[in-house]
Order: structure tokens, then sequence, then C-alpha cells
């Protein structure tokens, strides 16, 4: 925490006895559990906070200080807040594979069609926007979409030592496809023990910088792709991604009982499609059922990480290759999709380490 005056000291402990017992909004747990006051002074009137968080939130600094400001008034005299944000996110990842990433995502589904590959480049980005050093694996070797979703299909990956490839740098993401290697007219006809090598290739033979997470989109089904993520990653959790369909749920349902097979955990459930909003009234229409997404989460004890709407701006954006997050941040989907993104954030660390669970909502 640094070297403090008596005075700085006794104003610190003050400070973290009130966060020991306050919550943000719509939570129950204490603030310490996901951020830490690193260092507070009063000067000329302004209260200054230095706070090391552990999920991405920085895009709320703002927000969190307004709450400060209320939180602190009656310890100490102060007319406004000065807030230093900084991200420390706790590594997960304890295995010599890949030690520079600290978290490692798989976005699955049962089956293909549900919105999975949107899914995991908006929660990049949001992820990215919440201040987290993020990198983004297309693990769809049969057909690998990411290129045409981040507009970087003219991009081609360059070897500095000729040994490992330098990740493509998109929208701020570091990332990498079987679709930068091919042309994109080409199919590829591979068995599954072809298709698991070129992935480990994929992983680790990419030079993937120090990143906070490291999002994977994952092909629909549980075959070889699965089986190899899951058994030669470390990886550190795993979202399913389902419409309310039932045939969507039941396939669904199958993604889920494969992770709990090979011992990944399934940090939630994520229901897209939920519901088309009418753009004259604002009435819900839930065309493919409602309550599924629920229903699953329940069944299986794992929390429903959100709802995101059947909304043709989101399947514009990913094909012009500007993802909802780039193209409209302050759309309603695109706060949606900050949500989900923390609440990842905050169920990670809460299955890995054991840190009670806390939501910062917008």
């Amino acid at each position: 925490m640094g070297l403090f005056s008596n005075n700085d000291k006794t104003l610190l402990k003050a400070l973290q006895n009130v966060m020991k017992k306050a919550t943000f909004e719509q939570t129950n747990a204490p603030l310490l559990s996901l951020m830490s006051l690193q260092r507070s002074i009063v000067k000329k009137g302004v209260l200054q906070l230095d706070i090391e968080v552990q999920i991405p939130c920085l895009h709320l600094q703002e927000k969190l200080t307004g709450f400060f400001e209320q939180l602190f008034k009656e310890i100490t005299a102060f007319e406004n807040v000065l807030l230093s944000l900084s991200l420390n996110l706790k590594s997960i990842n304890t295995s010599e594979k890949l030690a520079q990433v600290k978290q490692i995502i798989l976005i699955a589904s049962g089956k293909g069609g549900v919105g999975k590959s949107t899914t995991s480049a908006n929660l990049a980005l949001a992820l990215a926007h919440g201040g987290a050093k993020v990198g983004l694996l297309d693990a769809d070797i049969y057909g690998p979409s990411l290129p045409a979703m981040l507009g970087a299909t003219k991009q081609k990956p360059v070897s500095k030592d000729g040994k490992l490839l330098e990740p493509i740098i998109a929208h701020g993401l570091n990332t990498m496809s079987l679709g930068f290697l091919v042309d994109e007219k080409d199919a590829t006809v591979w068995r599954g023990p072809m298709a698991s090598r070129a992935l480990n290739q994929l992983i680790y033979e990419t030079q993937w910088p120090q990143l906070d997470y490291l999002i994977v989109d994952m092909p629909p089904g549980t075959g070889d792709i699965q089986l190899t993520m899951s058994s030669d990653v470390p990886v550190s959790g795993a979202i399913v991604v389902t419409t309310p369909q039932n045939l969507a749920l039941k396939d669904a349902q199958k993604g889920i009982s494969m992770f709990n097979k090979v011992k990944v955990p399934v940090i939630g459930v994520l229901e897209n499609m939920s519901f088309h909003e009418c753009e004259k009234c604002g009435h819900h229409s839930h065309l493919f059922g409602e309550c599924g997404g629920d229903e699953l989460a329940t069944e299986n004890k794992v929390p429903l990480l959100g709802k995101l709407p059947l909304n043709a701006d989101i399947g514009r954006d990913i094909e012009l290759g500007k993802p909802t997050l780039i193209s409209k941040p302050d759309s309603p989907s695109s706060l949606a999709y900050l949500a989900i993104a923390q609440q990842c954030a905050i169920n990670l660390n809460k299955t890995n380490l054991s840190i009670p669970s806390l939501i910062i909502g917008e």
C-alpha cells in the first residue's frame, strides 16, 4: 500500500472498514471481495482514492466516483472525490501452458445458429472496454468466421522469429484464426485428429502477449475440438450460449453435461435471441419461447448470465466487420454485453478463487 503518514494510515483503515460492510447497488457482498483500497488522502478538499479492481470495470469510473462520494461522506470531510482505478486481474492459470494468459474462457453451444460467435466477439470487446487485455481465438477449424466478424479478412499473420505467428490485432483484440491462413472460399476437409492438431498449432504457435483473458470461440457440438480444448488447455471456465427454443436447449444441456464430465466449470448460461422488442411500442415478443435459459440454468445449478434480444442491428454490425460494441457502444445491446462481461468475470473469480459473488451493475 506504499508509505503513509499516521493520518493517512488512519484514514485508509477507516475507509477500508466502511468498504467491508458496504454493497454496491443490488449486491449482497462486500466491496473488498472484488476491489481493494490501496491509498487514500484528503488534499485541498479532495479525497484522493487509489483503488485496485479484480474485474474489468474501469468504464464505470464515473459511477463509482459518485458511489464513493456517498459512501465516505460521513467518514471524512471533503468536497469531491478523485478516483484512480487500476485493474489487477487474478491469474487462474497455474499451468506452464499459456502461462502469459491469466484466464481462458470457452464460449460454447450445443448447436449452430444460436449466435455463439457474435457473442464471443462482443464479449471479448466488452472485457477489453472494461480495461482488460484480451485475446480472441477462433477454434472453429471447419468454419472460421472471426476474420469476417472483425473486418480483418485482408490481414495475414507474420512470424518474426520463423517459429511463432504474431496475432492479428483487430479492434484492440489479439486474435488468431485458421481463416487468416487459408482462402475463405476453401473447404477444410480434415478428419478429427488433423483438426485437433491444427487447433493445437493455432493455440501454441501464436505469440500471445500478456493477456488477462483469452476468449475461445468454440465450434458447436461435443466433438474432437471440445475434447482437445478441455484436455490440452488450462481452461478457466465455459459459457454455454443457447436460444429459448426447445431443440437448442436440449443441445445446450448436452454441452453442459460434457463440460461437467471433463471437469471444466460452467460459469453460466447466456440466452440469446431471447425476445424481439417492437421499435414502435417497445413490446417484447418471445418468438422462440420464454424462460428456457432460466430453466436450463436452474436445472444445472449454474448462473444465468443474461438475456440478449433478437436484434437485426447486432447481425448487421457483425457482417460489416464492426461488432455492436464498436459500432454502437452506447446502445442497449452494448450495455447488455458489458453487464454480461462483468458477470462472467465475477463468476470466474468466484468459481476459481473462492471470492464471494458481487455484481457491479450499469
